[in-house]
């Protein structure tokens, strides 16, 4: 709850302090002394934006803490100790401005965002005034208060979970989608590839031995008539070496001098015979061979058309196979991947839809319960008239909401035979403080927050209507620290202690703040009931309003 709040140059109040207590406290002091001040600046501790305006003339900042006891608050306390900003089981939120317009935030002595403020400010307090940025306007507060008012916390959470892991699971699907795209692409292409290099299947070399091939076989009746003649000449060259190897050989011609020559001529004829050998043996291998040339010619032209497909060298096309085989080895589970992901995507859909529509279930009934125990309790606030609806309205996208499969509204008719509409629409100012009451009333045992403020909630009216919107505050007050500032007696009479706003000064107008002992809250009273001269009938009917809490 709120302990403490301390205010320095702000709007009319130089320097202002105030402890406050559990129970219902009632704010109340003439018109324009400043009553809301108070209010608008716990507003900028919880993230309010403010101007250079709020700053009293002639300072230079103006200064706002707000402290609270969170013994009692453990999400306040886990809120803080998830961002490391606890600090025992106190909290202090301060908020500076300056005259050139500056603004700063600070966290138990920590500089914050307004984001962060507002966020942990919704933990603390919760205001209901006539501002804009009253929570009862917010579906998101909306629906809290419905799912608590029905006893589904467990459910929301369930849903809220199971969401959340949907949209991851979703996202990673996406993501892996639009990879596996591309990796299937690339697969089937690397498989095309490789096929097709397998059918054709090049060999190390190969280009190198089917160019000799081809040579040979394109020049075979060319080879086979010179191997012929070389053949027949050297047969006919053979016969005449021979004769001279005999010359040579004659007894006459041996001597140390013909030595060499008779050598020479011997390693011509074998060398002869050797040709001749030899040529007869290539002529042998040589054959016209008309089907080997074609398929030859056509093996070379596939190597030479697939290597020019791959944009390499025809001798590299056997190391290509290799690699790309490689590579589409190494390529598995993209595909099985995505699949495995959209079945946990399917199955994380039907869990959710099962939690959402048990949470749908619990939300019918209590809309229903809801909606005619707020009446009954208008009725009491003098809106008699009115009709006050949840709407539970289907979300258009089929698919997994953190919110579950539906959104809440809060809708008012406050004149008869109109239709409803939300409530920032139709509601006034004081309307919807009364309707914020009685939700609060109606839902105190499961929505009620640790500090409740309002404003004037009894705008519009009086006699035995407003005391029963103090003895509805004051139940508040019984579970909650409850603050109300009030223009009717029979309302500030019910709190348990009352604070009163003065004003003094004429050039320059200030704002105090102080609580009130019996006496003085006689007095307070007694000008509420009866005007600035106090009779003593009227101070009599203060006493007894007073006595009767």
């Amino acid at each position: 709850m709120l302990t403490n709040l301390s205010i320095r140059d702000y709007a009319v109040v130089d320097a202002l302090e105030v402890d406050l207590v559990s129970g219902m406290t009632c704010i109340t002091g003439e018109t324009g002394a400043g009553k809301s001040i108070m209010l608008d600046a716990l507003g900028l501790c919880v993230g309010d934006r403010a101007d250079s305006r709020a700053v009293r003339p002639g300072a230079s900042r103006t200064d706002i803490s707000a402290s609270f006891d969170l013994s009692q608050n453990a999400r306040a306390l886990a809120w803080l100790g998830e961002r490391d900003l606890a600090s025992s089981d106190d909290c202090i939120l301060r908020r500076t401005i300056s005259a050139e317009g500056r603004s700063r935030a600070y966290i138990n002595g920590t500089p914050a965002t307004l984001a962060d403020c507002a966020q942990l400010g919704q933990l603390l307090v919760d205001i209901h005034s006539q501002h804009a940025h009253q929570s009862l306007l917010r579906r998101a507060i909306q629906r809290t208060l419905l799912d608590a008012y029905a006893g589904a916390d467990t459910l929301v959470a369930s849903v809220n979970e199971t969401a959340q892991r949907w949209r991851v699971l979703r996202e990673e699907y996406t993501r892996l989608a639009d990879r596996t795209e591309e990796f299937d692409a690339r697969k089937e292409l690397l498989t095309y590839q490789v096929a097709e290099l397998a059918s054709l299947n090049p060999l190390p070399g190969e280009i190198d031995t089917l160019e000799v091939q081809h040579k040979q076989l394109t020049n075979a009746a060319f080879i086979i008539e010179n191997a012929d003649h070389i053949a027949t000449e050297c047969e006919a060259h053979r016969d005449q070496l021979a004769q001279l190897v005999q010359r040579a050989n004659d007894d006459r011609m041996v001597s140390s001098a013909t030595d060499n020559l008779r050598e020479l001529l011997q390693s011509a004829l074998i060398q002869l015979e050797e040709a001749h050998a030899e040529t007869a043996r290539f002529a042998a291998t040589i054959e016209l061979d008309p089907e080997g040339l074609d398929a030859t010619e056509q093996r070379l032209s596939a190597l030479y058309d697939l290597a020019r497909k791959h944009r390499v060298q025809p001798d590299a096309l056997a190391a290509l196979h290799t690699t790309l085989q490689s590579e589409l080895d190494t390529m598995s589970g993209g595909t099985e991947q995505l699949a495995q992901i959209k079945s946990a995507l399917e199955d994380t859909a039907l869990d959710w839809r099962s939690h959402a529509t048990k949470l749908s279930g619990l939300r019918r009934k209590a809309a229903a319960k809801l909606g005619q125990r707020v009446m009954d309790t208008l009725d009491q606030l003098a809106m008699s008239k009115c009709r006050f609806d949840v709407a539970l309205i289907p979300f258009k996208a089929d698919q997994p909401d953190p919110r579950g499969a539906e959104d809440i509204e809060f809708l008012i008719a406050t004149n008869p035979g109109a239709s409803p509409g939300p409530l920032n629409k139709v509601a006034s100012g004081g309307e919807l403080s009364r309707i914020s009451l009685a939700l609060q009333v109606v839902a105190t045992d499961t929505a009620i927050s640790p500090t409740m403020i309002f404003d004037e909630v009894d705008v519009g009216i009086g006699g035995g209507v407003a005391e029963i919107v103090g003895d509805l505050l004051a139940t508040l007050g019984g579970r909650s620290q409850v603050l109300v500032v009030t223009h009717q007696a029979q309302v500030a009479a019910k709190g348990l202690h009352h604070l009163l706003i003065t004003k003094d000064g004429e050039d320059e107008v200030r704002s105090a703040l102080s609580y009130l002992n019996d006496d003085d809250r006689v007095l307070e009273i007694g000008r509420m009931l009866g005007g600035a001269k106090l009779t003593d009938s009227t101070l009599a009917h203060a006493r007894e309003m007073l006595e009767g809490i």
